[in-house]
C-alpha cells in the first residue's frame, strides 16, 4: 500500500522536468526563510487548548469546532493552502481515503483554507468529499493557530506567471497562506496530535493520524 509520501515523490518525479530551475531554487529559499522564522515552533502544539472557531462551509453554512466536538470524540483539523496546490490535493485525497475509518472511530475531519466558499465547494466536488471544507478568508483561525506567513515577492511573481492568483482565490488583498498543519483535537478541546511543517512538500501521513486517534481513545 502506497503512502502519501510515495504519492508526493511520484508527483515530483513526473513534474520535475516541467518546473523551472529558478522557481525550484526560489521555493527552497522560501522554505529556508520560513524555517528560520520558526513558525512551526510558535504554532499551537500538543497539550494546548484548541481555540473555537465558526467558519462557513462550502455551502455557506456556519460550522463550529466546539459544536462538532459535542457529537464526536475527536476532530481532525487540516489546514491547506488551496485548490491550486498539487500537494494539498494529494493530501486531501489521502484524507478522503481514511475518512470512513475515522468515522468508525467517532472522528470528524474538518479541512480549512483561506479560499472562498466557492473554491471550497470546488475542492469538495473534485475529490467527492463527505467531510467539511471551510473558508477562513480573513485568516482569523490560521493566525490563532499560529500558522500564517506571507509569500515572498519572488514566489508571488512565479505563481502569477502560472496563473495562480492568491488574492482572488481568497477575495482578500493578501498573499498570506498557512503552512501545512494537521491537528487532532479531543473532546476536552485539547490538541493531542500535531503535524506542522514549513516545507509545503511535507504532509502528515494518514496512518500516523489513525494511530494517533487510536492511541488517544
Amino acid at each position: 500500500m502506497s503512502t502519501l509520501e510515495d504519492e508526493i515523490k511520484k508527483f515530483q518525479e513526473e513534474f520535475a522536468s516541467r518546473i523551472p530551475t529558478d522557481f525550484a531554487a526560489a521555493g527552497k529559499a522560501d522554505v529556508k526563510r520560513l524555517t528560520e522564522l520558526k513558525i512551526s515552533k510558535h504554532a499551537l502544539q500538543i497539550g494546548d487548548k484548541a481555540p473555537n472557531f465558526v467558519l462557513p462551509n462550502a455551502l455557506g453554512n456556519s460550522i463550529s469546532l466546539y459544536e462538532t466536538l459535542e457529537n464526536n470524540d475527536f476532530v481532525l483539523l487540516n489546514f491547506y493552502r488551496g485548490i491550486w496546490c498539487p500537494y494539498c490535493n494529494l493530501e486531501i485525497n489521502a484524507l478522503r481515503k481514511i475518512s470512513d475509518e475515522l468515522n468508525t472511530l467517532n472522528t470528524k475531519i474538518i479541512a480549512i483554507s483561506p479560499e472562498t466558499p466557492d473554491l471550497s465547494l470546488s475542492m469538495k466536488e473534485k475529490h467527492d468529499l463527505e467531510f467539511e471544507v471551510l473558508s477562513d478568508t480573513d485568516y482569523k483561525v490560521e493566525k490563532e493557530y499560529g500558522l500564517t506567513f506571507s509569500l515572498s515577492e519572488k514566489i508571488r511573481a512565479f505563481y502569477e506567471s502560472f496563473g495562480i492568483d492568491i488574492p482572488k482565490s481568497t477575495n482578500n488583498n493578501s498573499y498570506d497562506l498557512p503552512i501545512p498543519a494537521t491537528y487532532i483535537v479531543n473532546k476536552s478541546k485539547e490538541i493531542v496530535f500535531a503535524f506542522i511543517d514549513e516545507d509545503y512538500k511535507k504532509r502528515c501521513e494518514p496512518q500516523d493520524i489513525l494511530d494517533a486517534v487510536k492511541n488517544n481513545k
